[in-house]
């Protein structure tokens, strides 16, 4: 690859302009159900596994524990979650969804499913597979 910079080739630029296009058509649907984008990586590990610490969500999300508290707190708020204490540990809580927060699900798991088929949609069935495949190697070594 050439050491020169030029924007239209930039993998970091590219990158960012179709994250910031799915980010927002994201944002605009998760706003018809009072939730954001920030909160949306907290749900899905809990309906991945629930009972876990905000260690555990944080790791997996790859946010921040600073952020990760912040977000507890929000979704605590609009009664999705609940913080129950630790049998092992009396300094930490574990983490729980409400009837309401596992109740959600289904309504909200088909929003990036489309968005993504939205985003991919200049891309035919095997160019989508081989992004996919290539940016969750790229993850897998972050």
């Amino acid at each position: 690859m050439s050491n020169k910079f030029d924007r239209q080739s930039s993998f970091g630029w590219m990158v960012n302009v179709v994250a910031n296009k799915a980010e927002k058509l994201f944002e605009a649907e998760l706003k018809k159900h009072g939730l954001t984008v920030a909160l949306w990586p907290t749900m899905m590990c809990l309906w991945e596994e629930e009972g876990v610490t905000q260690r555990d969500i944080a790791e997996k999300s790859k946010v921040e524990n600073s952020t990760t508290t912040r977000t507890l707190d929000k979704l605590e708020k609009l009664g999705l979650v609940e913080r129950r204490d630790d049998p092992n540990s009396r300094r930490s809580y574990r983490i729980y969804l409400t009837e309401q927060g596992k109740a959600i699900k289904e309504t909200l798991i088909p929003i990036p499913v489309a968005v993504n088929q939205q985003v991919l949609s200049s891309l035919n069935e095997q160019e989508q597979k081989q992004i996919i495949a290539l940016l969750q190697k790229m993850v897998a070594a972050i």
